[in-house]
């Protein structure tokens, strides 16, 4: 039964695209960006609670924001696809510990934010009011919240941002449509319909979002990591975005899976944001 859900999903799309290809497209990437999980869950709330700053209009959402107040640099925390501030809990300690200004916030449709769905332009445009807002040097993204950062950018280029670390984030998004594909088994007729409306809606193509193409322009210094064994984002993504991002170091783990919140990757992150 478990399985036989994104078949279901498949089929009917399959059979939808043969009726209206801009019908399915909408559903298709609504499903795709339809959030799960990700909200506070009963352990996460008082640490939440204690850190609650200010609850912003943004994109017809409202996403709440947390700060560590610190005398140190501001540095903004942007977290993964289904997951919310509360992950940051190991590193924020540390930041704390150097009396950094921690900034974070719940991406639409996560924690305390509202919403149902999430996408990288929508995030990224969040993203973008904080840092009008906060002004910080730097940024710290896991996962989608790193793919963000290097989307944004290209599109912006913040001058108040100097240093950017990404953890375990993927790079191309024509990898993340495909296992979309792979799981649903849908066909090409709805992958090109899904193609069509993501440019009509964002102005790019599938396959021409590519942060390891857009980091070519980045002028911040960058730090990334990922573990050779990730099983939810490709090694090879920090490989390539690496490869075309001058100035920025490439940390490798091996057995640290995806979620990369241990000592040894926050000491690290820590001691690069305070170089």
């Amino acid at each position: 039964m478990k399985n036989l859900g994104p078949l279901l999903y498949g089929s009917y799309f399959n059979l939808l695209a043969l009726i209206s290809k801009k019908k399915v497209a909408e559903k298709a990437f609504n499903l795709f960006c339809t959030i799960r999980k990700g909200k506070v869950l009963p352990q996460q709330v008082d640490y939440l609670n204690s850190a609650k700053h200010e609850r912003l209009e943004i994109a017809e959402h409202s996403v709440q924001t947390y700060q560590w107040s610190g005398s140190k640099a501001t540095i903004l925390l942007i977290h993964g696809w289904e997951s919310n501030t509360y992950r940051w809990r190991n590193l924020i300690s540390k930041l704390i510990a150097d009396d950094f200004n921690v900034i974070a916030f719940d991406a639409p449709a996560h924690g305390y934010s509202t919403g149902a769905q999430l996408y990288v332009p929508l995030y990224a445009e969040v993203l973008q009011n904080l840092i009008e807002r906060y002004r910080p040097q730097s940024l710290v993204g896991h996962s989608v919240g790193g793919m963000t950062i290097i989307y944004n950018e290209h599109k912006r280029r913040n001058d108040c941002i100097k240093k950017i670390v990404t953890v375990a984030s993927p790079s191309e998004f024509h990898e993340l449509m495909e296992h979309y594909q792979k799981l649903l088994r849908f066909n090409n007729r709805v992958m090109g319909a899904l193609d069509s409306y993501i440019y009509n809606r964002f102005g790019f193509h599938i396959r021409d979002f590519s942060t390891s193409e857009y980091v070519k322009s980045n002028g911040a210094t960058g730090l990334l990591f990922h573990d050779r064994f990730d099983k939810i984002t490709p090694y090879h993504a920090s490989e390539k975005v690496h490869a075309n991002w001058k100035g920025s170091q490439f940390i490798s783990t091996e057995g640290l899976g995806h979620s990369l919140h241990q000592d040894e990757v926050n000491e690290q992150i820590v001691g690069f944001l305070e170089s």
